[in-house]
């Protein structure tokens, strides 16, 4: 909503020294309504524009769309030749003309030059151009009575500020620039001064030479329906002050009865509408339901076809108007209308809000009633609106306002109490500080003293409050009004144990949303474990170390040593039950065994059975030791360890985890946590647990130390839009040497390779053994991938990085490259 600072001068008093726009736009967001734009208006200082004549044009030789014209500025007779597009003056229209040498806005110099061969020598101007309105679609049509010759900054001395407000759906009445004085005044403390209607019209169902009368055969839509004739009105541009003030609200001033509805609109929140009088066929409007399939062409020019749940203004033969939304061509007031009827109505806004969506058409009008306007607000706005098309366009009224229906009801009272005002709001505050705020804001309080000496107000509620319905609501008027800066400080009291959570805390939370987010289930289990099992997974020293003094059962006697036999169980259980659960994990603590001492570490171990073992039509992919390795790098990044850079060493013997088949990286006493991914021994699981699939698992164990340092904090880059060249390099290495580690010796030689770009990849991705290669050696292909955020790669850079990668590993290493 588009809220010009000179409009709302017409009902408040604002004084430039304390109420000026920038007090304003910080006192607006405080009354709960957020300045999406803050603009402002008026031109700059700008030599050699001036008010000119269009003595006579003639059409482009070789140009359809231009025109020639003679244009005169009222110097001794000095006539300017000038080439224009725009198709909206005629001969003898005052125009603003910027003559060479002047600087437009934008920094646009005009000289004299030819267009199309012909000699131009100046520039009729827009308001737009000049920066003094919205309007683009054709140049300024000036009033006759303006002096020739005259300079824009002489002309024009007063700008405007335009605030573009976000006003919240419950609010309509601040849809208007009345609504946004009312709310103005309250804080500032000033009155609001309501235009004086002077049309008398007496209420009459009489009949008028323009209509007969009008039929609403819908009022569950259309409860009130008023309309007014006018005779005579000479249609043409608006004056100033109503073209001004229709454009600072972003609209185009089309021509004086026209603007009068929209400024109404915008002065009050009530739509109208004008109707031609000479195109309404049989004299008479109806009010009724759209026909299936009935069509209209709308004011935007768009044929749309309607159904029989939307309400029209028709007239003896088609539609005229999609009520509450917008009117059509065929009865729309133009240059050749002389006489007008004057629509205003309340529309239902459920039915409205149907309408528009229905329809995907949006207008100033629809807004409005579809969030409800004021019900009483209809007869005010139609008499303000003939009043000023009689001041800009003449005619007279004829015959009496035809209205039909009245006024639908609205809420009149709420009842309210000082003492749960300030009971609500925490603080003191006295009877007459409450009052007088909620009388500022047009509220009217009777006063009720009770026998206990308690006091009970009764607040009337205006018309265009509708969404003041409960006494909270009045105590959120006051407080919004009165100010929230005046609410006393007070020490805020929250008891915890510390100030932040520790991090070990906020690690666990965030791994059991990421394993979740896997589609594991998390299981919670006890510390205690079987004697005979801490013995034969973790040894003699364990047994004795893990022991408790009083053990409750036999069977629970010892600390557990790790998460893994616990999952180990309850997948064996959800087996049994054949829930088709496959994936869980915990987080806990274990208790290992160091140098006789018994230390305490934070852990969480996943187990997953690698087979799958539902039927469905589409196998899934299994789970394999890359899954379990890379989980459990996740888990280590999120507890603020950088994975990547990790080794995971193979495990040679183990009675847990298979041999050859699972690895492990970290140690607890330079880094602090320790991690083992793979696949769990077979044998064992079949001999103990009776399971009889593969299950791959995960385990990371932490020193309470390792939560004390600080965390490395993630880094996040911009995703490059430029395409990525890839090279691949075979090399031939010693059976014994890790993939991994070969991943990292190239990944660091091609960071010391590449300048100005990144490799952002190194992977391997083929084993090779066999023929062609010598005994006890094997052949790894690595790919790598390179690419620049600002650019394509060339193929010379790419290649002169490659080689230097090359010469790197042959300098550096043992490996050799496969040609």
């Amino acid at each position: 909503m588009k809220i010009s600072y000179n409009w709302l001068k017409n009902y408040i008093d604002l004084d430039p020294a304390e109420h000026s726009p920038e007090v304003l736009a910080e006192v607006l967001p405080l009354l709960g309504f957020d300045i999406e734009e803050y603009e402002k208006l008026g031109p700059p200082q700008l030599n050699n524009v001036v008010v000119g004549q269009v003595l006579e044009y003639i059409q482009h030789p070789d140009a359809d769309r231009l025109r020639c014209c003679k244009v005169s500025t009222g110097n001794e007779g000095e006539v300017h030749d000038i080439v224009c597009g725009a198709k909206n003056f005629k001969q003898g229209d005052k125009v603003m003309v910027a003559l060479p040498g002047a600087v437009l806005p934008g920094d646009f110099k005009i000289k004299a030059s030819k267009l199309r061969g012909q000699p131009s020598a100046g520039m009729m101007c827009s308001a737009k151009e000049l920066q003094i309105g919205q309007d683009h679609d054709g140049i300024m049509i000036l009033s006759a009575d303006t002096e020739l010759g005259m300079p824009l900054n002489d002309l024009y001395t007063d700008g405007d500020t335009v605030f573009d407000l976000e006003i919240t759906p419950n609010r309509v009445d601040v849809l208007s620039h009345i609504g946004v004085a009312r709310e103005l005044a309250a804080k500032f403390g000033l009155s609001v001064q309501y235009p004086e209607v002077k049309a008398s019209i007496e209420n009459g169902s009489n009949g008028t030479a323009l209509i007969s009368g009008v039929e609403v055969s819908a009022p569950e839509f259309c409860p009130h329906y008023t309309a007014i004739c006018i005779k005579g009105v000479t249609i043409g541009p608006s004056p100033k002050w109503l073209k001004d003030a229709i454009e600072a609200t972003g609209q185009r001033s089309i021509n004086n009865v026209v603007d009068v509805t929209n400024y109404v609109l915008h002065e009050t929140c009530q739509p109208l509408h004008a109707f031609d009088a000479g195109k309404i066929q049989g004299g008479k409007l109806v009010v009724r339901m759209a026909e299936a399939g009935e069509e209209i062409t709308t004011l935007d020019e768009v044929e749309r076809s309607l159904t029989a749940d939307m309400a029209v203004i028709a007239d003896a033969e088609r539609p005229l108007v999609v009520a509450g939304v917008m009117g059509s061509l065929a009865a729309e007031v133009d240059q050749d209308t002389v006489d007008v009827v004057l629509e205003a109505a309340y529309f239902s806004p459920t039915s409205v809000r149907a309408t528009s969506r229905k329809l995907g058409l949006s207008s100033d009008s629809s807004y409005r009633f579809e969030r409800g306007i004021d019900p009483k607000g209809v007869t005010y706005a139609a008499l303000r609106a003939v009043d000023l098309i009689l001041e800009v366009a003449g005619g007279r009224v004829d015959g009496n306002q035809i209205e039909v229906g009245a006024e639908p009801p609205t809420l009149s009272e709420v009842q309210l109490s000082p003492d749960r005002v300030r009971q609500f709001i925490g603080f003191e505050v006295s009877d007459e500080d409450i009052q007088n705020v909620l009388e500022s804001l047009g509220l009217v309080i009777a006063v009720h003293n009770a026998d206990d000496g308690s006091v009970r107000w009764e607040v009337s509620i205006p018309s265009y409050r509708q969404d003041l319905q409960r006494d909270v609501d009045l105590i959120e008027e006051f407080i919004r009004v009165y100010g929230t800066d005046k609410i006393p400080e007070s020490e805020v009291v929250a008891r915890g144990i510390s100030t932040q959570d520790h991090r070990i805390y906020t690690v666990n939370e965030a791994v059991a949303d990421y394993l979740t987010g896997q589609n594991f289930d998390e299981a919670f289990l006890y510390s205690l474990r079987d004697p005979e099992e801490t013995k034969f997974f973790f040894g003699e020293e364990s047994f004795k170390v893990l022991a408790l003094d009083n053990p409750l059962q036999s069977d629970q006697s010892h600390l557990r040593p790790s998460l893994i036999p616990g999952l180990l169980d309850v997948l064996k259980l959800n087996a049994a039950r054949a829930t088709g659960a496959t994936r869980f994990f915990e987080r806990g603590h274990v208790y290992r065994e160091v140098k006789g001492q018994m230390v305490e570490l934070v852990s969480v171990g996943f187990v997953i059975v690698a087979d799958q073992l539902s039927r469905e039509w589409r196998q899934r992919e299994v789970a394999d030791f890359y899954t379990a390795r890379t989980l459990a790098g996740e888990i280590l990044e999120i507890a603020g360890t950088a994975a990547s850079k990790l080794t995971f060493k193979p495990i040679e013997q183990s009675q847990l985890w298979q041999p050859g088949h699972s690895a492990e990286a970290g140690d607890f006493a330079k880094m602090g946590f320790q991690a083992t991914a793979g696949l769990l021994n077979m044998a064992i699981l079949k001999d103990r647990w009776d399971i009889k699939t593969p299950i791959i698992a995960g385990s990371i164990l932490m020193t309470p130390k390792f939560f004390e340092r600080k965390a490395k904090r993630g880094r996040h880059l911009g995703i490059s839009n430029q395409p990525a060249s890839a090279k691949d390099l075979a090399l031939i290495v010693d059976e014994s040497v890790l993939a991994g580690d070969v991943e990292k010796d190239v990944a660091k030689f091609a960071r010391k390779a590449t300048q100005g770009f990144d490799c952002e990849s190194v992977r391997i991705f083929d084993q090779y053994q066999g023929q062609g290669l010598p005994e006890g050696k094997k052949s790894l292909a690595v790919s790598m991938s390179f690419r620049a955020a600002d650019r394509t790669l060339k193929d010379k850079e790419v290649n002169r990085a490659f080689e230097a990668i090359q010469k790197l590993i042959s300098e550096k290493t043992e490996y050799q490259i496969r040609k």
